[in-house]
């Protein structure tokens, strides 16, 4: 094994009130949910930039636009701290039940909105929920979007995500076997950038009760959940030279008194170790297109 580079950082997922009031048919939300937002964006963020603060982090602000123009003050304090902000929605929207149209119209929206708010263009771009769409790829291209933080072809390494010219063939057991019997088509990097999702580095599920809800629990210990993520840590280091971490988090779910602690313990863990930079998503990616980092090349499918 040669000498290390290890990339880690927080994407840290500021839904705050979006992400309740996205009911997806205008329904209406239940205001003790709507105020578990509220904490996220005020009492949360505080903590988390009080965290990031003391041990010398700078993260990555996945910030859907409602939540900027909705606590201003708040996100103020995010970009006054040198973090970057990152797309994520405007209301936390998720892009696989919308049309084209209404695609390109949230991503321009939040694009205006947080290129005036921070002075320049957003860099990166994670999708609420991790729910993408065909178009998601082509539309970050087209708006100079350099990475995204949505897909799992890979857990520890950035890559070129395929673009949308890649398809597949759903099985439809109401049509004739042969309808559905096709290979997947040959996947194709596009221009940008991944820096992989992983829901086995995810707050939410683990730690955030939504009664009714299945894939949330909410009452993980948080020793079993820093156990999860430090063995996938742990792993990497014995298995690769050089490797990204990056880690999800959310303002209402790691503002908790209970998970600040636990990140106290993970950040203090992973710095025991060599090779370990800190960086908000943006650097990672840029460190990869520079050829700093190796990474991988995703490969499958058939011509």
């Amino acid at each position: 094994m040669g000498k290390k580079r290890v990339l880690v950082g927080y994407g840290v997922d500021v839904d705050a009130v979006s992400g309740w009031i996205n009911t997806q048919d205008g329904s209406p939300q239940n205001g003790t949910n709507v105020s578990r937002g509220i904490f996220g964006a005020t009492v949360g963020i505080d903590r988390l930039l009080k965290l990031f603060d003391k041990h010398n982090i700078k993260a990555t602000f996945f910030t859907p636009a409602h939540t900027i123009e909705s606590f201003p003050k708040q996100m103020t304090k995010v970009k006054d701290a040198g973090h970057e902000i990152g797309l994520h929605g405007y209301t936390h929207e998720h892009i696989s039940k919308l049309s084209l149209t209404q695609q390109t119209a949230v991503l321009k929206r939040s694009i205006d909105v947080l290129t005036s708010f921070t002075g320049t263009p957003p860099r990166g771009y994670t999708a609420p929920a991790w729910d993408t769409s065909k178009e998601l790829v082509p539309l970050l291209e087209q708006h100079n979007i350099i990475y995204d933080h949505s897909f799992m072809h890979h857990d520890l390494q950035p890559y070129f995500a395929p673009d949308a010219s890649h398809s597949w063939v759903e099985t439809n057991m109401k049509k004739e076997a042969e309808t559905w019997m096709k290979p997947m088509t040959k996947l194709r990097p596009s221009k940008v950038v991944e820096i992989p999702a992983n829901w086995h580095v995810d707050d939410w599920p683990p730690l955030q009760p939504q009664p009714g809800r299945a894939g949330t629990h909410g009452f993980v210990s948080t020793h079993e959940l820093e156990k999860l993520w430090l063995e996938q840590f742990d792993f990497a280091y014995e298995e690769y030279d050089s490797f990204i971490f990056p880690m999800s988090i959310h303002p209402q779910v790691s503002g908790k008194p209970h998970v600040i602690k636990m990140h106290e313990r993970i950040i203090d863990y992973i710095n025991k170790h060599d090779g370990v930079e800190w960086m908000p998503f943006e650097d990672m990616a840029k460190e990869f297109l520079e050829g700093r980092i190796q990474g991988v090349e995703i490969e499958g499918g058939a011509e």
